[in-house]
C-alpha cells in the first residue's frame, strides 16, 4: 500500500473544517508521520492510522502548527507499546523544541525512539531497502527543510520473452541476480522499471530546494498558503502561492501535485485549483482536505 493519508490543511489557525498540519505516507511497510500539528493524535483515529503504522516522524520546522502535536503523538506510541523502533528526524536547530515536546508531561517510556536531527543543507537521512529518504533546506524565517523518498530504480521482467528463451521457474530468479543464463541477458527479457518518487515540501519561499526536492516526482506534497493575490506576503512571511507551487510542478515533471497549507482567510478550495491549472499544471491535481487518502500514482 502506497498512500498520502491527510489528517490536517491548516496553516497558522485552523478552522472549523480544517485541522492543523498532519500527514501520514504509507509507502509499504513503513509509514511516515510528517508535521504532526495540533489534534493530530485524534486525527489518526478518525482517519484509521493506529501508532502501530508509525516507523518515522519527520518535523519541517518548529513552528507550532507543524510541531505540538508531537507531545500527544510520542506519548501514544510509547502508551500503545509500539514494538519496533521509530525514528525522529527534525532540524537540529530546534532540538531544544523537540526535547520540551517529547518530555512536556509525565509518561513511562517504552518504545525505542530515535533522535536523527538533520543540518547543514540536508542530505541522506536513511537507506533501506524499501527507499532513499533525503532531506533538504529551504527558505523561511525559522530553519527549515522539505524531504524527499526515492525508491530505487529496477526492472520489470517480461513473459513473453522469458518463454521465448524457454526461461522459467527458478531459472528467472537465477538470471535477475546474476544478470545472464545460458546466454541470455537480463536486457533481453527485462525493461527498466523507474523507482517511485515523492516529496514533502512545507513552509518556504522559491529556492534551489523546492526544486530539488520536487525533481520528478510521482507525487509532491507541497504547501500553498497563499492565492497568488497575495504573493508579496507570501514572499514576506516564507511561502509559496498556488501558482508558484503548480509552476514548481510544472518545471519538475510532477505526475500528482497535492497542495495543502491554507490560509483561513480563505473559503473556496476550488480557487487553489484554478490557480495552479492557470499556471500550466496539467497532470493529476488535489487540493487537499482534512481526512482524505491520496493514492500514489501506478509506476510509470
Amino acid at each position: 500500500m502506497r498512500e498520502l493519508v491527510v489528517l490536517g490543511t491548516a496553516s497558522q489557525v485552523p478552522t472549523r473544517h480544517r485541522n492543523h498540519n498532519g500527514y501520514v505516507l504509507r509507502w509499504d511497510g513503513e509509514g511516515l508521520l510528517f508535521d504532526p500539528g495540533e489534534g493530530t493524535q485524534r486525527q489518526m483515529l478518525r482517519a484509521g492510522v493506529a501508532a502501530h503504522d508509525l516507523t518515522r516522524l519527520c518535523v519541517t520546522h518548529f513552528h507550532g502548527d507543524h510541531s505540538l502535536g508531537l507531545a500527544g503523538v510520542i506519548q501514544r506510541i510509547n502508551l500503545d507499546r509500539v514494538p519496533h523502533p521509530v525514528t525522529a528526524h527534525y532540524p537540529a536547530s530546534g532540538r531544544r523544541f523537540f526535547d520540551r515536546l517529547r518530555y512536556a508531561t509525565a509518561y513511562r517510556e517504552t518504545v525505542d525512539l530515535r533522535e536523527e536531527p538533520v543540518s547543514g543543507d540536508g542530505g541522506t537521512l536513511a537507506v533501506t531497502d524499501a527507499f532513499t529518504l533525503l532531506a533538504r533546506r529551504l527558505s523561511h524565517p525559522v530553519e527549515s527543510y522539505g524531504y524527499r523518498l526515492v525508491e530505487p530504480d529496477g526492472r520489470r521482467m517480461l513473459p513473453e520473452r522469458l518463454a521465448a528463451h524457454g526461461i522459467t521457474g527458478p531459472d528467472v530468479g537465477r538470471l535477475r541476480r546474476e544478470g545472464e543464463l545460458r546466454g541470455v541477458t537480463l536486457d533481453q527479457v527485462s525493461e527498466p522499471r523507474p523507482g517511485q518518487r515523492f516529496a514533502f515540501v512545507m513552509d518556504t519561499r522559491l529556492c534551489d530546494g523546492v526544486y530539488e526536492l520536487a525533481e520528478g516526482c510521482d507525487m509532491l506534497v507541497i504547501e500553498s498558503t497563499f492565492l497568488d493575490g497575495e504573493a508579496d506576503q507570501a514572499e514576506e512571511y516564507g511561502h509559496l502561492t498556488a501558482g508558484q507551487a503548480a509552476s514548481v510542478a510544472v518545471e519538475a515533471g510532477v505526475r500528482h501535485l497535492v497542495l495543502t497549507h491554507f490560509s483561513q482567510r480563505y473559503d473556496d478550495p476550488a480557487e487553489f485549483a484554478r490557480q495552479a491549472r492557470a499556471a500550466g499544471f496539467a497532470g493529476e491535481l488535489t487540493v487537499a482536505e482534512d481526512l482524505t487518502r491520496v493514492p500514489v500514482p501506478r509506476r510509470r
